[in-house]
């Protein structure tokens, strides 16, 4: 998520483990294309996403007052799009890279955590008043180590939102990021909740260098139940992230993507989010558009 991203009102980028995700995909709807909704007001963005050709989308926490969500829950039912997730940041600094990254993202920073757990819920309040099902954001920098303090701290952290969350009725998608696919697999099962899951971000993975989004399926895909198409580069300087590019410019192997998301059963949105500004994105994501529907036929 960019710098960019949070700073718009709302933006443009939402029983056992296993029958988590079996359950949602056998309700699910076919695979269909979504956009991270982006505009000034609830009624600006989600005419954006129609404009665009999209029947889906996910948003961005922007306000969190009752009013809002009324006004996004009209504008979703006039302009007839879904909201899948509502994409959850901050509050307090993000700093998306591999140096103040650890100390600032997620709920991992002892610092922040408190707030960004009273924020999620607030968000979950949101989204139930809007109507969408899904909550979403990243965990951190989450320790590889189960036997590092922080480990159960960021399940107890977990397991507070996403119980809030079921409360409301809604899942809670982890999205991936800033560890390992196998880290947060032990994450999530240790959370031990039916409703909580992964939203794969293709190229988030790549882009911190964590793991192969189409391999990282042979470890999460049970467990997804949102997906970011997204395109990036591995990091080549150990201070830097990635750099995200158009999609079919970058490392994901889209056609194999797409094709594994199928072979696990996924029949849920999958979401283009790029995280540029201006006419090149609008381009971007049409090309995207285009080049997508292709592969899921």
């Amino acid at each position: 998520m960019s710098t960019l991203a949070r700073r718009t009102f709302i933006q443009l980028s939402a029983a056992s483990l296993t029958s988590l995700a079996g359950s949602a995909q056998a309700s699910a709807k076919p695979l269909r294309l979504g956009v991270i909704a982006d505009g000034k007001t609830p009624d600006a963005a989600i005419a954006r996403v129609r404009n665009l050709g999209f029947s889906t989308c996910q948003v961005y926490l922007g306000s969190s007052d009752m009013a809002t969500a009324a006004a996004l829950k009209a504008a979703l039912q006039k302009n007839r799009i879904e909201a899948t997730a509502l994409i959850i940041t901050g509050p307090g600094p993000e700093v998306y890279d591999f140096q103040r990254g650890p100390e600032t993202i997620g709920l991992m920073p002892r610092k922040y955590r408190a707030q960004r757990i009273t924020r999620m819920k607030q968000g979950s309040d949101f989204a139930k008043a809007a109507g969408i099902p899904g909550v979403q954001g990243h965990c951190g920098f989450m320790p590889e180590n189960p036997n590092d303090p922080q480990f159960a701290e960021i399940v107890q952290a977990l397991r507070e939102v996403a119980s809030y969350c079921k409360s409301n009725g809604q899942t809670f998608r982890c999205e991936t990021g800033q560890e390992t696919p196998v880290t947060l697999l032990r994450v999530i099962r240790a959370v031990g909740l039916d409703n909580i899951g992964v939203n794969l971000d293709a190229a988030n993975l790549i882009l911190y260098g964590k793991a192969n989004p189409v391999d990282a399926l042979d470890i999460l895909g049970p467990l997804v139940l949102g997906v970011h198409a997204k395109d990036g580069l591995y990091p080549t300087d150990p201070n830097k992230l990635g750099e995200e590019v158009a999609i079919g410019k970058g490392k994901v192997n889209f056609p194999r993507f797409i094709q594994r998301l199928k072979e696990i059963g996924y029949r849920g949105p999958i979401t283009i989010e790029r995280e540029i500004s201006g006419p090149k994105q609008t381009e971007d994501i049409r090309a995207s558009k285009a080049y997508l529907e292709k592969l899921i036929g």
